[in-house]
């Protein structure tokens, strides 16, 4: 019998242009799924709009092409799919396990990050109300290709999280299972910053009867500061003309071990000695989380 085929996803939200840390997210995803003979998606996770940038999503495909990193099939965008999360949202509800929640943030603040089921027995209208999905205390474990053994205990670290806010837009969890199952997702390579949502993820696809795919959680790049580098904290987006650079030190901060002569090179054929060196053992073995090269 033949292996299902690998396919995985690069989802990044149009808030800006690419910067150092979403390229080697990208890099490592594109290069995992290459060298397994598998497909790799791009996905615009544009479901927040008063956080993004009019245009940034043309400038992300646009770097991603300029990097070589070119995706199969057609783009999906999230915002196209709103009736596909409400049909998840009306199985939650058949199932029970939806209630409507009106705390504000005030008083979420005050909780501390773990939610105490405040509004689950006031059976509120929908109305100005945030859903919440119930938790139950069975850990939630998984082997991560990079992190190992990694367990959650949703009720008592993160308590009934929002699938759908308040505003009315659906929630970053609930639609990245729902597209995960839609794309049939094999493999997720991404940033460490996700790795405690994957537990509430892989509690979705469970109660939505979905597949986990495998998971992969590479370290961070950090700016001086020994923040991740992201839009929020103004990290430089990717210059362009500088691609054949970009891949190079995008690898050797992924302890792939590049030839200097290498950078000098086509980006084609920095991706073909890239595909055919990579190594996701490397990244487990010895890397953590650590500054982006000087300039990013």
């Amino acid at each position: 019998m033949s292996a299902l085929p690998s396919i995985a996803r690069f989802a990044p939200s149009p808030t800006g242009p690419l910067h150092f840390g979403s390229l080697v997210s990208a890099l490592a995803s594109f290069l995992d799924a290459r060298q397994r003979n598998g497909q790799w998606l791009v996905r615009i996770e544009d479901l927040d709009p008063p956080r993004e940038v009019p245009g940034a999503s043309h400038q992300i495909l646009k770097q991603l092409e300029s990097h070589g990193l070119r995706w199969d099939g057609t783009v999906l965008y999230q915002s196209s799919r709103l009736e596909a999360y409400a049909a998840a949202l009306e199985s939650l509800i058949e199932s029970g396990l939806i209630y409507q929640c009106r705390c504000n943030r005030q008083r979420l603040q005050s909780l501390g990050g773990i939610y105490d089921g405040h509004c689950s027995q006031l059976q509120l209208p929908h109305q100005d109300c945030a859903a919440r999905l119930r938790v139950n205390s069975a850990p939630i474990s998984f082997n991560d290709q990079i992190v190992g053994q990694y367990s959650q205990n949703l009720q008592a670290e993160v308590g009934d999280f929002v699938v759908r806010r308040r505003d009315t837009l659906f929630s970053y969890q609930l639609a990245v299972v729902v597209d995960d199952q839609y794309q049939a997702i094999s493999h997720i390579m991404r940033g460490a910053d996700l790795l405690d949502s994957t537990p509430r993820q892989i509690y979705l696809q469970q109660c939505l009867n979905f597949k986990t795919p495998e998971y992969a959680h590479l370290p961070l790049a950090l700016n001086a500061e020994g923040q991740k580098l992201s839009k929020q904290n103004l990290a430089m987006g990717l210059l362009e003309g500088q691609e054949s650079q970009h891949l190079w030190a995008a690898l050797h901060w992924l302890r792939q071990s590049p030839p200097e002569p290498l950078q000098r090179q086509s980006v084609a054929e920095i991706l073909d000695w890239a595909t055919a060196h990579w190594s996701v053992q490397t990244v487990a073995e010895s890397l953590q989380n650590s500054p982006a090269p000087e300039g990013y």
